[in-house]
């Protein structure tokens, strides 16, 4: 039996050690954080993306929700927690075609935004265009900045 030297560079240059630590931790984490059944049907909770900004008298809400009916939203207001919550569908299977690959989230979603003030409840709009659903929530009289004036 001949000894052999070892050599943690394999005939390209690469140090197969270092690399192969790096894909199993790769293989690891990826695997950790999602549930293969999941990842293959596309059924699980999902967060639509949101913006909240807030001008002088009124907070803005953009939430994406491509591919929800208006049909599929509720929207409340309670002690100035705002919730939208919904679900969105699949498409029905066909028999004759068999997926390769399914990326698009389906199911149940909830988001809630606690509102830095009050607003008046009874002046919410909300709009749904083109996959956006915008909220706008108006302050009440009481949120709004005041000046106070100093007397002498």
């Amino acid at each position: 039996m001949s000894i052999i030297r070892y050599n943690p560079i394999n005939e390209r240059g690469v140090l197969t050690d270092l690399f192969n630590v790096q894909k199993e931790m790769s293989k690891m984490f990826s695997n950790f954080f999602t549930d293969d059944n999941e990842s293959f049907t596309g059924l699980q909770n999902w967060y639509p993306s949101a913006d909240i900004t807030e001008g002088k008298d009124k907070y803005t809400v953009h939430i994406e929700l491509p591919g929800v009916t208006k049909d599929g939203v509720k929207i409340t207001l309670q002690e100035n927690v705002l919730t939208v919550q919904g679900e969105k569908k699949q498409e029905a299977e066909t028999k004759d075609e068999n997926f390769h690959r399914v990326e698009r989230s389906y199911g149940s979603f909830s988001r809630s935004f606690r509102l830095p003030s009050l607003v008046k409840s009874d002046k919410i709009d909300a709009n749904y265009k083109d996959g956006v659903l915008t909220i706008v929530l108006p302050k009440a009289e009481e949120a709004k900045a005041k000046q106070i004036d100093i007397k002498f």
